[in-house]
């Protein structure tokens, strides 16, 4: 769900463009398909299966590992992009909240990677200092083990490693720690998220520094490079537009 700032030079990397055109194109069928079975209740099982949920976090990892990715793409205005996506992140709240109370978005994706952005910026000057391929091991390794982070455990290859329940509380929510009766229908907290996010920005001088890759990158895909360089907006849209369209065929057909 976010426009990633590219460098201004001469050379854009589109292909970077496109895959974050081509998850947000998923993103979308994924939220249409959310909305008719799950808010219209065609199918409430839908959101259970194995198939959605296997979607759904494919859309995440993807997304969040772009920009990560991407980070050192927009390095001087970070503060600012930042700061401007946990304005929207909150407003998104504000307006779900006044609307469609039973969905009400609290610190989703726009606030997840808005603070990202902003804890990248002290991150990277200790990031630096670490080789990028143990970094983004150690990195993919912490996103494992707090992946359950927020129902109440960590996990050690197969062992489970119960949190204290004082963590769960409320006031650790956009952490990881929801504090009881806590819903969002769309929560994406710093941990474990954030781990993944650096992972995508140590991968960055990894990839970079082959010249055939930074060529390959520099490819434009029609229409997917083009939706790339829009997400934030598309993300922000896209969800009225879906709605209306449900509601319109629920006037006329159910």
């Amino acid at each position: 769900m976010t426009e990633t700032a590219i460098e201004k030079t001469k050379n854009r990397y589109y292909f970077v463009d496109a895959l974050r055109g081509l998850a947000l194109f998923n993103m979308v069928l994924y939220h249409f398909s959310y909305d008719v079975f799950v808010i219209y209740g065609q199918n409430p099982d839908w959101l259970g299966s194995t198939a959605a949920f296997c979607w759904q976090q494919g859309i995440c990892w993807s997304f969040i590992l772009i920009s990560g990715f991407s980070w050192r793409f927009g390095k001087a205005g970070n503060l600012k992009r930042g700061l401007f996506l946990n304005g929207l992140g909150l407003l998104i709240t504000a307006v779900t909240w006044l609307v469609i109370p039973d969905e009400v978005i609290f610190f989703g994706i726009l606030n997840f990677i808005g603070c990202a952005v902003l804890l990248t910026i002290p991150f990277s000057k200790l990031g630096e200092k670490i080789p990028p391929l143990l970094g983004a091991g150690i990195c993919l390794i912490l996103f494992a083990l707090t992946y359950h982070i927020q129902s109440g455990y960590l996990q050690i290859g197969g062992e489970i490693l119960r949190l204290p329940d004082a963590l769960y509380s409320g006031v650790l929510t956009i952490l990881g720690f929801p504090g009881p009766g806590f819903y969002s229908s769309d929560y994406f907290p710093i941990l474990p998220w954030i781990f993944l996010y650096w992972t995508g920005w140590f991968l960055y001088p990894l990839i970079m520094k082959s010249k055939g890759i930074r060529r390959f990158l520099s490819i434009r895909i029609p229409l997917l490079s083009s939706i790339g360089k829009k997400t934030i907006w598309v993300y922000v849209l896209h969800q009225p537009i879906l709605m209306g369209i449900c509601i319109a065929w629920s006037s006329f057909f159910l």
